[in-house]
């Protein structure tokens, strides 16, 4: 999906250092795509996925954080967006904003912005330390999303996701999706359920799917401070390239190309279908947010709330 030249980028929220120490683990909640694909490599090597959510040992000892003064110099309008990937990171938390912070009151709740981000190597966070190894992740303890957008090359090169930007953009809305789950007192219940086909960790995770396919549906009349659109309409070029994305983050797509088997009694995002049906569902929603409610179905890889 395109970001028109002229909107104006505001990277207020933006940052390039971490909300706190390294050494609390356990708490990183929607660890993300990258999470998952780090804990199925960990498992395959006889280690411990729980310590996801603690210190990445495997992080690249030479990593620096990205100079956030240079994100506000190089990521202004929305033709920066187009061109550059840090960029069209900054425009999709913005009109993710836009849209949320008009939604969530319908439903008597306020809005408030998460904090985003973007690193180079490795970052620390108040959930551990976040690396390119683990991908993007939604930490509560700071209510900062964390990005490093080389994950977007891993994702394209080594699972088959659309290079598209809105395969891009969708990783985005997806962790945005976590923050709303947070604020909605929904997000804790990933934890209490961790694993499996119905878990609730795979329930919460597709319901971000559904938070971004929501997103996405909006995308095109969300708005800057000027008034100014921050996107085009979407294309079916746009939807298939999210959905690309969607399907190449699908627990079963992902264990078959690591360890060419599917055991779905460990899932903990849902099939690559179940990704798909409820970006989908998101974008069909319009305003209700109750048609992503994922825990009112018996199986939500093959159900949407009708």
């Amino acid at each position: 999906m395109s970001f028109n030249d002229d909107v104006q980028l505001d990277t207020s929220s933006i940052g390039s250092g971490g909300g706190g120490g390294g050494g609390r683990g356990g708490l990183v909640v929607g660890g993300g795509i990258g999470g998952l694909i780090l804990a199925i490599i960990i498992m395959l090597l006889g280690g411990n996925p729980g310590s996801l959510g603690g210190d990445q040992t495997g992080s690249d000892p030479n990593a620096q954080n990205v100079d956030s003064s240079a994100i506000q110099q190089q990521c202004k309008t929305g033709a920066d967006a187009n061109k550059y990937a840090e960029c069209r990171i900054v425009g999709t938390v913005n009109s993710a904003k836009s849209f949320w912070s008009d939604e969530l009151p319908r439903y008597g709740k306020q809005f408030r912005e998460p904090g985003t981000i973007i690193y180079s190597g490795a970052t620390q966070s108040a959930c551990g330390t976040a690396s390119n190894q683990v991908g993007p992740f939604y930490c509560p303890l700071d209510e900062k999303i964390y990005i490093d957008a080389s994950f977007f090359d891993l994702l394209t090169q080594r699972f088959g996701a659309d290079d598209g930007a809105l395969a891009q953009e969708y990783v985005v809305a997806h962790e945005y999706g976590h923050h709303i789950q947070n604020i909605l007192g929904l997000l804790g219940r990933a934890q209490q359920d961790p694993q499996g086909e119905t878990s609730g960790a795979v329930r919460i995770e597709l319901m971000a799917d559904c938070f971004a396919g929501m997103w996405a549906g909006h995308a095109s009349s969300t708005k800057d401070a000027t008034g100014t659109t921050y996107l085009k309409p979407l294309t079916e070029t746009d939807i298939r390239s999210a959905l690309s994305a969607a399907s190449a983050v699908g627990d079963d797509q992902i264990q078959e190309k690591t360890q060419g088997r599917v055991t779905p009694e460990s899932w903990t995002h849902g099939s690559a279908e179940g990704r798909q049906r409820w970006f989908i569902q998101g974008m069909k929603a319009g305003d209700d947010i109750n048609k992503c409610n994922t825990f009112n179905v018996n199986d939500p890889n093959t159900q949407v709330v009708s």
